[in-house]
């Protein structure tokens, strides 16, 4: 509390005309500033030098003040985070939130214990000293980033500060109203006077410079990017995006409010954050076909506010993690990138390398990613990556339109274990259309998938924007709604007359859970298995290989028994090495042309019988780990 009286003490000597105010409320990851304040603050630094910009990350104060283990668990799941601040925003549907909150909070101890009441109680009391602690009139605007998680939480915060302030010009933007209509956002909140819609840097800034010229919102023009309520009556109307031709004007985020935050913390409430960066925005993947619509990974809705995709020059990126690294003092970095760029990505990890720093990196990955390119990035620090695997049938990866098959899943995984790269990767349960062939498919490949690290399993979930839901009846799915729960957190008006980006639907989803049952068994199962097995070897993966020169040994762990051991010699040894990467029967056949087809079939069956191969339409992959890279990696997991 005392840094916010503080930062109040300073905002009263400087013109309301010359400052602005960012926010970020709860529940993001409170363990790392906020990537869209950060980048906003140093862009608007950059173009209004004469203006001073506040970020507040609101959210850290929060985790830091109710407690990080119980701020953790509200948000991680979005329907138990939106509660919180629903009741607050509601106090007369309790009753219904409080539902919604139980039956989320699926009885943990830290949260059943508390209640919704209490907790509620003590975020209440949090929030309205942090805003009571600020002259909202001395600012020119306030400016709220809504992501996942965050929408009951920024409309409080707008609602209590407008009550207070009511000519304080309120924008927000953010992934929650992206590609959204805003025409009936500002009749059901009055409060907001603008929406950014789409990336947020060049709408803003002109936002400013308008405010400052004619210093009423109601004189400002029209703005490419921007919906005011003047001009967005009809909610079907929609907005052009307005954005950055080029990524690499950008100056590094800006962090520095949310470390000074950290700083004022006592010894026991103090971390080392993780520091986001961005590579790219967009996703390549993603494109638009001739009728309008997007095409990309069916069920995705994570790039509604771009267009296009964009990257940043490696040694643009290199530079901002050296300078955020070097200025802050942590050496944890997460990669926000929908996807990695295709062409650029393995200099910028060569480049992370020759800094030399002991760097631990995070990043979501494409199931097409090549060795040669993984092992660059585990050399930089890469520790932990989430790969778009999704399924294990190569007919579902059709329907979601991932553009990948089973074997390169499975060959990603393999590749992952053998780096000591940490696979935090999703498999997607009851995804429309999918029917019995995808779950035997799921079954049998699972077998083979034993040997590395589990994958945890995700339900599909309808996304306003996404593929799915601009096209479901090829999904089967009959009809398209808000989704229930927002009718338990928002009085029915609401709830009926605003599109949230959670959505639900009617189709086949009862069948779905039904078919999926065994698969979700099945995962636990791989979990308590893979477990079980790096209980006694903990620092060696469970299905490896030794190559001797003239000979191989792979070494198969299993459960409650000895381990395996295979010995391969002569041309069965040159062709399990060979398949270390899948290849079709007919290269295989090409490589080895005086091995007869019959004895190279034969071969192959039997290894895929010990499950020591996998085989998907005539190609072929060899599952054992390798252990020379992973004992080279010059990174010890133990």
């Amino acid at each position: 509390m005392q840094s916010f009286i503080h930062r109040k003490k300073q905002s009263e000597a400087v013109s309301s005309a010359n400052r602005i105010v960012l926010l970020s409320t709860p529940w993001p990851l409170y363990n790392r500033p906020s990537i869209q304040l950060g980048t906003l603050k140093a862009y608007l630094r950059s173009i209004h030098p004469d203006i001073q910009v506040e970020a507040h990350h609101v959210y850290l104060k929060l985790a830091e003040s109710i407690g990080y283990r119980l701020y953790h668990e509200i948000s991680k799941r979005t329907w138990l985070a939106e509660t919180i601040y629903a009741a607050l925003l509601y106090p007369e549907r309790l009753q219904r939130i409080e539902k919604l909150f139980n039956q989320e909070s699926g009885r943990k101890s830290v949260l059943w214990a508390d209640g919704l009441r209490s907790i509620a109680d003590r975020v209440k009391k949090i929030s309205d000293d942090f805003i009571n602690s600020l002259n909202w009139g001395n600012y020119l605007l306030a400016g709220f980033s809504v992501s996942l998680c965050q929408l009951t939480s920024a409309l409080y915060f707008i609602r209590r500060i407008k009550e207070k302030f009511p000519k304080l010009v309120i924008v927000i933007g953010g992934s929650t109203f992206s590609g959204s209509t805003t025409g009936d956002l500002f009749k059901l909140f009055p409060e907001v006077d603008a929406v950014v819609n789409g990336e947020g840097e060049l709408p803003f800034s002109q936002l400013i410079d308008c405010l400052i010229k004619f210093q009423s919102l109601s004189d400002v023009p029209p703005i490419k990017g921007l919906s005011l309520p003047k001009v967005a009556e009809d909610h079907r109307t929609s907005f052009d995006f307005q954005q950055l031709t080029t990524l690499n004007t950008l100056p590094p985020p800006d962090y520095d409010d949310y470390f000074d935050l950290l700083k004022s913390f006592n010894s026991q409430n103090a971390f080392f954050p993780v520091l986001p960066v961005e590579t790219s925005r967009g996703c390549w993947w993603r494109q638009l076909s001739a009728s309008g619509k997007a095409t990309g990974c069916a069920f995705c809705n994570l790039n509604l506010q771009w267009e296009g995709y964009r990257t940043k020059e490696p040694s643009q990126v290199v530079d901002e993690i050296d300078h955020l690294i070097g200025k802050h003092q942590a050496l944890s970095v997460s990669m926000v990138d929908n996807v990695l760029p295709r062409n650029t990505s393995t200099e910028i990890f060569a480049r992370l390398d020759r800094l030399k720093k002991d760097l631990r990196l995070f990043s979501e990955i494409r199931a097409t990613t090549p060795w040669a390119e993984l092992k660059v990035m585990g050399k930089a620090g890469m520790q932990e990556v989430q790969i778009g695997i999704e399924a294990l049938s190569t007919p579902l990866l059709k329907k979601l339109h991932k553009g990948t098959t089973t074997i390169q899943n499975l060959e990603i995984m393999k590749n992952c274990e053998a780096l000591g790269i940490q696979n935090i990767s999703n498999l997607i349960l009851y995804f429309p259309g999918s029917d019995e062939r995808d779950v035997a498919l799921t079954l049998r490949n699972i077998e083979f998938a034993l040997p590395y690290r589990p994958l945890k399993t995700a339900a599909f979930w309808l996304g306003q924007g996404s593929p799915v839901w601009q096209n479901p009846e090829v999904y089967g799915i009959r009809a398209v709604f808000n989704h229930p729960n927002w009718a338990l957190l928002f009085p029915r008006e609401i709830f009926q007359s605003l599109g949230f980006m959670i959505q639900a639907y009617r189709g086949d989803l009862g069948y779905q859970r039904k078919i999926w049952q065994p698969v979700k068994k099945k995962v636990a199962t791989w979990h308590k298995i893979y477990t079980e097995l790096h209980k006694r070897s903990i620092c060696s993966p469970i299905l490896t290989l030794r190559d001797g020169g003239d000979f191989l040994i792979i070494r198969q762990g299993r459960l409650n028994t000895e381990p395996l051991n295979h010995r391969l010699t002569g041309t069965s040894r040159l062709i399990y090495l060979f398949c270390r990467h899948h290849r079709s029967l007919k290269k295989i056949r090409d490589r080895f042309p005086a091995f007869s087809e019959d004895k190279i079939v034969a071969f192959l069956k039997m290894m895929v019988d010990k499950k020591l191969m996998f085989e998907e339409n005539d190609s072929y992959l060899s599952l054992a780990v390798p252990v020379s890279p992973w004992r080279n990696r010059g990174k010890d997991p133990c």
